[in-house]
């Protein structure tokens, strides 16, 4: 057996159901039954509503911080992009490295068989900000 679908309110709704609740007329058991709502999501509906009513009355607030998150979102996304790109070229000069290295060394690529003795190493060097390739044959260590 499948499980119970949630039903989403929408917030029309969540303020209607609210604001029956916060008029008294009805018990809190029968708004339960009535919307097929817990009591507790009810109890715990009411407080948020009316931590959140003084927004209805001053638009600009709400405004104001939505565009503060937007800009802060903005920032984030453009520090991001710039992480992404940098780590993107990084990784495309060292593809490239380790394709002039394999053709140094004389390994085909379309063989990948070739590699299971081999150990490939790349480190990077902080101070120069350049990178170090070496090809081990694992089968010597051994």
């Amino acid at each position: 057996m499948g499980r119970k679908k949630i039903r989403q309110f929408s917030s029309e709704e969540k303020t209607k159901i609210v604001l029956a609740l916060l008029q008294e007329d009805v018990t809190l058991a029968q708004l339960s039954s009535k919307y097929s709502v817990t009591s507790q999501t009810l109890q715990n509906k009411k407080p948020q509503f009316l931590e959140h009513a003084s927004t209805a009355f001053d638009p600009s607030k709400v405004v104001s911080v939505y565009k503060e998150e937007i800009s802060t979102l903005k920032h984030q996304n453009d520090e991001l992009a710039k992480a992404l790109g940098k780590a993107t070229v990084e990784r495309d000069w060292a593809v490239g490295k380790l394709k002039s290295f394999l053709i140094i060394c004389k390994i085909p690529l379309s063989k990948p068989r070739l590699f299971t003795g081999a150990v490939f190493l790349m480190q990077k060097t902080t101070a120069l900000n350049t990178y170090t390739i070496a090809c081990k044959d694992a089968r010597k260590e051994k």
